[in-house]
């Protein structure tokens, strides 16, 4: 469960996003850390039971979750730190280029969920774009599922748009909105309340099982 505390101390981090604080606060790192394996252990049980991928794949919860510390080679922001904890599951782990469900814990409402393919390889691209084209009947029928509209009122968001469509494809193609996505995934986000709640593994679980036909839809041609 996550409680109040790791809230806290994301808070904190985002205004003293240096190493030298974060050393002197490492043990307030370490509980929010563990609370987040918790949460992902609890979630992949959850997921495990409807989802038959995620049951095979024997996950470790350390897998799924993404490292709080920064790339900074390439940018111009040098804070060493991630302000928030992410979660990916997905059937081979989250270095792989499956579709899967993910979590993002933030403070103050900046906790949001949801499943699908962000921002993908070219290739992989191509491959989710072939599969709509070719079945959109199915695609469309997904996307417009009452539990899946209930969940999910924004429809699927692309991580990025075309301005023309991509090569191959006619700009009659019945499929066209879809196919200028560079990526499809699903948001929805949450008070802190909401976050802290006994109940959020289980709201998330459903939130999930809302988002696996479009999920199981996007990994069949990977």
């Amino acid at each position: 469960m996550i409680t109040n505390g790791t809230l806290v101390f994301l808070r904190n981090l985002k205004t003293n996003n240096i190493r030298e604080w974060f050393e002197d606060h490492k043990s307030e790192y370490q509980n929010a850390y563990g609370e987040v394996i918790g949460l992902t252990a609890e979630l992949l049980r959850e997921v495990s039971a409807f989802d038959s991928s995620i049951a095979a794949s024997g996950l470790d919860p350390k897998s799924c979750i993404m490292r709080i510390y920064r790339d900074v080679r390439f940018s111009r922001d040098k804070s060493p730190y991630k302000t928030n904890f992410f979660v990916f599951v997905n059937r081979s782990g989250r270095k792989s280029r499956f579709g899967g469900y993910y979590v993002h814990i933030g403070p103050e409402g900046e906790s949001f969920s949801g499943g699908g393919v962000y921002m993908p390889e070219s290739e992989v691209l191509g491959f989710l774009r072939a599969e709509i084209s070719g079945h959109f009947t199915e695609w469309r029928s997904i996307l417009s599922a009452e539990a899946f509209r209930s969940e999910f009122p924004e429809g699927v968001l692309p991580s990025g748009l075309l301005k023309r469509p991509p090569k191959g494809y006619e700009s009659s193609d019945p499929a066209l909105e879809y196919l200028k996505y560079k990526g499809y995934y699903t948001q929805r986000f949450f008070s802190d309340a909401e976050v802290t709640s006994p109940g959020f593994a289980g709201k998330l679980a459903a939130l999930f099982r809302s988002v696996q036909p479009m999920v199981d839809f996007l990994n069949r041609p990977l």
